[in-house]
């Protein structure tokens, strides 16, 4: 066995070296103080305490705080080592996570954050309550303060331990506390959390939105910096940038060597089995993809709080299609490293440097090891720190505004003042932080591609959270008991056909959980005996949602149509069809099951204009909009626009 080197020995052969260190010192030094700086600030300047000015910031912010902050909040480990580490081992179909949540905020930002800022809702549970049942809004607040603490706070912090144990050299290393061996990993971890929770407990919501905006700036720079130079090192240094695109580009183009599928951005079955149950071809396109992106931007508490504290409808839309551009930038950044780490390893048969990649979300801090020089090592590490701090910050912030707000608040003590209130939902963020301290190494241990166990975990509570949160907010007959049995049954549908259908990727399988949870729905509230008569709409606007009721239905028609078609010519193929010979072929092996779920999805939202404009009955809490809410401005517009073509054009290149 080999002699397991000291700390100061592990350190001496990280390849950092004192400026690395000293720009990480820095930046944690900044950043507290910019924590310290904005509580006091912002307690000179009000000294009542308000639950609006702890939570939502008092609604200072401006756009490009709600899109930096947004976009701070959601780069993380996830996507540095997790995401990197998928595009390592399957390459840029993991891309569509990114390309497809900028087509959601568009979506988001016209339709769905108005009605939320119009009504001044503070948390995803007061609408809920709002709108159906005090029962409702409960569910979901535990519903989201366990994903919370035990899925994203829980791997962030893991991901992020990882990421910083290999880089810094450290990994497998223990010390001695008091005669308990203790890992540095389990330190690294605690470090991380105790950071966070400087960053978010003294300032809430204004410490961490302007926190983030520092922070924005060393993710999106680093993130550059490390893709720039791992491209400089497929290009053996002796090249220049674009010499390494260049090699990259023709190394996993060379049909030579065989098919893969890294560049790809829908995989094939046939091609790679193991990359498609991760990222199934179509699906990632018109899959559960969409309950992901819609559940996670519309409905996460963590990220719509962000827009919920700006200024205005305007400034959050602005925010939101900030935030759109920069999802399609941030492939180049956290992608592009995994696969350069790919194209080294395989050009270097045997070459090991500073310890082998023994598992995909290794590949990111071992690229920065081995092959980024000095100075801007240290720039990468604080570009890793600064996207662990800020998403559990924000995690942290929200996962306390919603036991604040609408457990403590609602349940426990509905008197209490704006001060009793803050105290409290710092008292619990410090409480999540124990819970998820002691539960991120039983739960991530060995684990490989976290990004996915993110993904497919919090993949079994969206497909509910869409249809209660989606249907209550756009349909006026939805019910009570329906959002109910919607949140009884999410989880449950989701372990079974995990359990019966295992080899099923978990897109398609949260597209199934939707189908059968939006027919339950509908059926339960058709039957809704808690109605009254509809209130009138303007001929305007009925004649508006009947066309598009129209058009989605027959869309939503077509697209059930083909899948049937498909799945019927599967049964009859030649013994000679192949995928490269057969259309009917290729759209199996490219995952046509997909079009079953985005039929029924067009499909709901044809139904609910439908019902809308000729259903005389209403639930007796529907939501009374006022379309006006859903006017945007022109570059508004236009920005949503180019988004679609950068989007179109981009799946036209890699498909």
């Amino acid at each position: 066995m080999d002699k397991q080197l000291s700390i100061t020995e592990s350190l001496s052969q990280s390849g950092l070296e004192a400026i690395d260190y000293l720009i990480l010192l820095i930046y944690i030094a900044m950043l507290i103080c910019l924590g310290f700086f904005l509580n006091y600030s912002r307690e000179n300047k009000s000294k009542k305490k308000t639950a609006a000015n702890y939570f939502l910031a008092g609604n200072t912010l401006t756009w490009w705080a709600v899109g930096a902050s947004l976009i701070a909040a959601n780069i993380s480990t996830e996507q540095f080592i997790g995401m990197a580490g998928t595009g390592y081992a399957d390459g840029i179909a993991i891309a569509t996570y990114e390309i497809m949540a900028a087509i959601a905020l568009v979506l988001i930002g016209k339709f769905f954050l108005p009605i939320m800022m119009e009504r001044q809702i503070l948390t995803v549970p007061q609408f809920l309550q709002e709108r159906y049942s005090r029962g409702v809004g409960l569910a979901f607040s535990i519903f989201w303060i366990l994903l919370y603490i035990f899925i994203n706070i829980t791997t962030v912090a893991w991901l992020g331990s990882l990421g910083i144990e290999q880089i810094m050299g450290l990994k497998g290393t223990y010390v001695s506390i008091m005669g308990i061996s203790v890992s540095i990993r389990t330190l690294l971890t605690m470090s991380l959390f105790l950071i966070a929770g400087i960053a978010s407990i003294q300032g809430g919501m204004t410490s961490v939105a302007w926190s983030d905006v520092m922070q924005f700036v060393f993710i999106i720079g680093g993130g550059i910096a490390v893709s720039y130079y791992a491209l400089r090192a497929v290009g053996d240094y002796d090249d220049s940038f674009l010499d390494g695109c260049t090699k990259l580009y023709n190394f996993y183009a060379n049909e030579d060597i065989g098919p893969d599928v890294h560049l790809h951005l829908v995989t094939q079955k046939s091609q790679a089995p193991e990359a498609f149950a991760n990222v199934p071809g179509i699906a990632a396109i018109v899959g559960g993809i969409w309950l992901s992106n819609i559940a996670y931007w519309a409905f996460n508490q963590y990220i719509i709080q962000k827009g919920l504290a700006a200024q205005s409808i305007k400034e959050a839309q602005k925010g939101l299609l900030f935030a759109a551009f920069m999802k399609i930038i941030i492939p180049a950044i956290v992608i592009i490293p995994g696969l350069c780490a790919f194209y080294i390893i395989k050009n270097n048969d045997g070459l090991y440097l500073q310890n082998p990649i023994l598992n995909s979300d290794e590949a990111y801090p071992w690229l920065i090891r081995n092959y980024i020089p000095t100075g801007i090592k240290g720039l990468a590490l604080v570009a890793i720190y600064a996207a662990i701090i800020s998403s559990l910050a924000s995690m942290l912030n929200s996962a306390a505004t919603i036991f604040t707000m609408d457990i403590y608040r609602k349940s426990i003590n509905p008197k209490a003042s704006g001060e009793k209130l803050v105290s409290i939902g710092r008292t619990f963020t410090i409480f999540a932080l124990l819970v998820a301290a002691i539960a991120v190494n039983p739960m991530l241990s060995g684990r490989d591609q976290a990004f996915l166990y993110i993904q497919e975990y919090s993949g079994l509570i969206f497909p509910g959270i869409v249809i209660v949160c989606g249907f209550g907010l756009l349909w006026k007959r939805a019910s009570t008991l329906a959002a109910i049995w919607s949140a009884i049954l999410t989880v449950p549908l989701g372990l079974l056909l995990k359990l019966g259908f295992p080899e099923t990727p978990f897109i398609l399988r949260i597209g199934y959980v939707f189908i059968i949870l939006s027919a339950i729905f509908i059926m339960l509230s058709f039957i809704n005996e808690h109605v009254e008569p509809s209130q009138k709409i303007p001929d305007m606007v009925l004649n508006s949602m009947k066309k598009w009721s129209y058009i989605l239905g027959g869309i939503a028609a077509f697209l059930i149509g083909a899948a049937i078609f498909v799945s019927i010519g599967s049964l009859l193929l030649p013994p000679d069809a192949t995928p490269y010979n057969n259309a009917i072929a290729y759209l199996n092996d490219i995952g046509f099951e997909a079009f079953y779920f985005f039929g029924a999805f067009i499909g709901s939202c044809a139904m609910l204009l439908y019902s809308n404009v000729f259903s005389h009955m209403q639930d007796r809490k529907a939501l009374i909009i006022n379309p006006s809410i859903f006017k945007t401005t022109r570059s508004y517009t236009i920005g949503a626009i180019g988004i679609c073509l950068i989007t179109l054009i981009l799946y036209i290149i890699f498909w």
